[in-house]
């Protein structure tokens, strides 16, 4: 909205023209996003502990997680309110992947909204039953997957791109490409979810990816960045900077009330969200491949529960003492401090390895 009106008052006042560079407005998404979540933060946590909205604890998980019972949840909310304005402020709103982007974000969104809302409002410990919360993700992400598929003009837009490796790419035919959106989509939302398990876990490695990915969206909607850094060209998608920014902003304050000891978790209308969002972008940019390597917390989360279920069901033996993997730490006498900066370290060093092949092939 406000580039659109940059742009029109920009012909009686020039100064104004410094906002059509996507550079300034990506900085003014993540500040935009970063003062709504600080404003509106201690608000919402108000109203959450008032109509106590609190979170329910596992009696059979780590002892010192007992403490955290009745913590406000939902708050992933107040992430989505801000990318939402933020995005819809300074975002050119001709282009389709932001509203691809946008629209993925808030559905997931509402998904985990409902999740939330049966669990901690009508105390039904089931939630979305997960039968039906699989099959609205797969709707989504598969719907998701169709709109890019039939409006690219482009080959590089269905191309599967191998990092760190000159000019090697995999044709992707329709069914292919749906294929490999959707699982990317679902997946990353479903680990993410996973993940958000200890006070701001979850929340920092997210806006480390999204900040990395708004790097590729810059450099892949650049025609001159990527022929010199030799990644696909893909016209429109560096409006994409615009919401990864908000999401870091978004997420650097909704962090400061999730920081240790968290004031509000995010709970399933957050993480569901967030982990969609960077399943899309990356699937728009073409990065499938360098979110699994930078997202790598998320993946070692979601693949020790997948062991975990399976070691036991056919062995009758768990691998892990918990899974997710950061319980497994925890019940290992590991601090929760340690666990959650230990994880962001990896997920610095992961970030950037993905961003080196940028530059490495």
């Amino acid at each position: 909205m406000l580039f659109w009106l940059t742009e029109l008052l920009s012909q009686y006042f020039s100064a104004l023209t410094v906002f059509q560079y996507l550079t300034v407005r990506a900085i003014m998404g993540v500040l935009t996003a970063l003062m709504i979540s600080l404003l509106i933060g201690p608000v919402m946590i108000r109203k959450l502990s008032q109509y106590q909205i609190g979170q329910a604890v596992r009696d059979d998980g780590p002892q010192t997680h007992l403490s955290k019972a009745g913590t406000p949840t939902m708050g992933g909310a107040l992430i989505l309110v801000a990318i939402a304005i933020s995005t819809l402020l300074w975002a050119d709103l001709s282009n389709r992947y932001v509203w691809v982007v946008l629209l993925v974000t808030l559905l997931f969104g509402a998904i985990g909204w409902v999740d939330d809302y049966r669990k901690v409002v009508e105390r039904n410990p089931r939630g979305l039953p997960g039968r039906w919360k699989y099959f609205w993700q797969s709707l989504i992400g598969a719907a998701a997957a169709v709109v890019l598929y039939t409006t690219a003009t482009l080959p590089q837009e269905t191309s599967l791109y191998l990092p760190f490796l000159k000019d090697v790419s995999l044709t992707l035919g329709p069914v292919m490409f749906i294929l490999l959106t959707y699982f990317v989509i679902v997946g990353s939302s479903n680990a993410v979810n996973l993940t958000d398990g200890l006070d701001g876990l979850a929340i920092m490695p997210t806006v480390m990816v999204a900040g990395a990915l708004a790097i590729f969206a810059y450099v892949s909607g650049h025609a001159q960045f990527a022929n010199y850094l030799l990644i696909p060209h893909l016209p429109g998608a560096g409006e994409l900077i615009i919401f990864c920014c908000a999401l870091v902003g978004a997420g650097l304050g909704f962090l400061w009330f999730n920081t240790y000891p968290a004031q509000v978790f995010m709970g399933d209308v957050g993480a569901l969200a967030l982990g969609a969002a960077l399943g899309v972008v990356a699937v728009i940019v073409r990065q499938e491949i360098v979110l699994f390597i930078m997202g790598g917390v998320f993946v070692m989360e979601t693949i020790s529960v997948i062991l975990q279920v399976a070691s036991y069901r056919l062995t009758g033996r768990r691998i892990f003492r918990m899974a997710p993997l950061h319980h497994h730490f925890e019940l290992k006498g590991w601090p929760e401090p340690r666990v959650i900066v230990r994880f962001w370290v990896i997920t610095v060093v992961l970030v950037l390895i993905g961003l080196a092949s940028l530059k490495i092939r």
